[in-house]
């Protein structure tokens, strides 16, 4: 994105977010892109990972002594 786009792109998303999240200009810019988008509701379904699928968190259990 060039830096002419920048300035009003992240202007609107910053309103967005104020408007529809009620975060404050600093939560906005601490927040990454996925973040938001997720926030947002932008993500398409089936597009998040969880990272960690039901087999590997079996096996993960079963290797736990504190359970």
């Amino acid at each position: 994105m060039s830096p002419a786009c920048f300035a009003p792109a992240a202007l609107t998303l910053c309103a967005l977010a104020a408007r529809i999240l009620h975060w404050r200009p600093h939560e906005f810019w601490a927040a990454t892109p996925a973040e938001l988008a997720a926030a947002l509701g932008l993500l398409a379904p089936g597009t998040a990972r969880s990272g960690l699928d039901r087999e590997t968190l079996q096996r993960l259990m079963e290797h736990d002594h504190d359970r």
